[in-house]
């Protein structure tokens, strides 16, 4: 009896001699990502998911070599054979956006954002991020069309949609007007540079740092560990406060309202006996002057620099309980006081009192 290849025997040998290959191919992939993680540590871990979906695009080609010279059935093969068509388009789009990501992760980690001066980091990391999000959208789309093309006649029933489409367009145009002007928003600000990741911004009445931009939001970390989702046509029509957008350098105030007995002299030794050797002083700026002096009180205030935001937060709060310690403990009477002043009371005599005397009768 002769061997066939186009039977079920045939189709078994083609897929043992498939897995085979397949294995070959995983066993060099393990043994070359090894050798080059001796080298780049990192590389181990960046690779592994784009390893992973290669070996499965490999997986489904080799499957569908073997089902194409093989399968006993003609009826049959067509359709077999155009879904693992599909499903390699798939698995190749997936391939691909894990190596884009991986590249992504790469150039991120030559930019750390752990660092004193991380302006161009931060410019990098928000870029990075928007065009990733663009690439792997523009990757499936690209994908989907070309499975979408696989299909008979598929040109046809894309041009029939195409001239039918009339008003729907213009409803499906006027729908996604808000999520196409959140994309081209989210591109704007991704190379204008007016935010980026780890920025610190007031927006929204919230003071935070900007934790994520994607193609149509922005993430905003605040204080108390919350994260504010924002559009990005947000950051492109409403005003905000962008404390590092060329430096993260910045100026606290302290206000103390005080008693009139105060010695602006002496509040200024003391704030640099504060700031002197303090590890969040930066050295740039440190002041105190009479800001105001109203309503029985006289408001000082006190200017201090710290290198970032969170040093400058915690320094205007030291300075203002060393400053109120100050004056509590050394200066008690320069501390606010209400005065009241008694007033004397006057007897008003009329003319008619003062002339005849008494209560001002006959």
């Amino acid at each position: 009896m002769s061997f066939e290849w186009v039977s079920w025997t045939g189709l078994a040998v083609a897929i043992g001699i498939a897995v085979a290959i397949e294995f070959i191919l995983v066993l060099a992939v393990w043994v070359l990502a090894g050798l080059v993680a001796r080298r780049q540590p990192v590389f181990e871990s960046a690779s592994r998911p784009p390893r992973r979906r290669l070996l499965l695009l490999t997986a489904t080609i080799l499957l569908q070599i073997a089902i194409a010279t093989t399968w006993p059935h003609p009826e049959s093969r067509g359709l077999l054979l155009h879904i693992l068509v599909v499903l390699s388009i798939a698995a190749g789009a997936w391939a691909i956006v894990a190596i884009l990501g991986a590249i992504v992760d790469r150039v991120r980690l030559r930019h750390p954002l752990d660092i004193a001066d991380n302006r161009d980091a931060r410019r990098i990391h928000t870029q990075l991020a928007v065009l990733h999000g663009l690439g792997v959208v523009i990757i499936w789309v690209l994908a989907a069309g070309a499975a979408f093309f696989t299909i008979p006649g598929a040109e046809a029933v894309g041009t029939s949609l195409l001239a039918s489409a009339g008003l729907a367009s213009v409803v499906a145009g006027i729908a996604a007007q808000s999520v196409l002007g959140n994309v081209f928003a989210g591109v704007q600000l991704a190379f204008s540079g007016a935010i980026r990741v780890d920025d610190v911004v007031i927006a929204n009445g919230e003071w935070g740092r900007i934790e994520e931009i994607t193609l149509t939001s922005v993430v905003l970390k605040v204080w108390d560990e919350r994260r504010v989702v924002l559009p990005s046509t947000y950051f492109t029509t409403t005003p905000f406060e962008n404390w590092t957008r060329s430096s993260t350098e910045l100026i606290g105030r302290v206000r103390l309202d005080v008693d009139w007995r105060i010695s602006p002299a002496a509040m200024r030794a003391e704030l640099d006996r504060i700031l002197e050797g303090h590890p969040l002083w930066d050295g740039r700026v440190k002041s105190i002057i009479v800001e105001d002096a109203t309503d029985g009180l006289v408001r000082m205030r006190a200017l201090v620099s710290a290198a970032n935001s969170s040093d400058i937060w915690t320094l205007r709060c030291e300075v203002r309980e060393a400053l109120v310690e100050w004056v509590a403990g050394q200066v008690p009477e320069a501390l606010p006081v209400t005065r009241v002043e008694a007033g004397t009371t006057i007897r008003k005599e009329t003319a008619l009192t003062r002339d005849f005397g008494g209560d001002g009768g006959i």
